[in-house]
């Protein structure tokens, strides 16, 4: 399910439309992971992705989601 509760699959192009990060439930959701079980994983330090930490909340990079599902990071300006 996508962040903004529908049942639409999340694609490359609305992965990237999320700026460089996201938060740990939406990463989760990215990746078929539950949202508590995403915060759990991150407090545990065994999210599949690189988790900060910023004060009390994580944040996920994109880059790093794009990566896993193996998505080159670099877009071409160029069609």
């Amino acid at each position: 399910m996508s962040k903004d509760g529908t049942n639409e699959p999340w694609t490359i192009e609305s992965v990237r439309a999320l700026g460089v990060t996201t938060d740990v439930a939406t990463a989760g959701s990215i990746l078929g992971i539950g949202r508590s079980k995403a915060y759990t994983l991150a407090q545990q330090g065994q999210f599949p992705v690189q988790v900060i930490r910023v004060g009390r909340s994580y944040v996920v990079p994109i880059p790093a989601i794009l990566e896993l599902l193996g998505v080159s990071v670099v877009r071409s300006e160029h069609p």
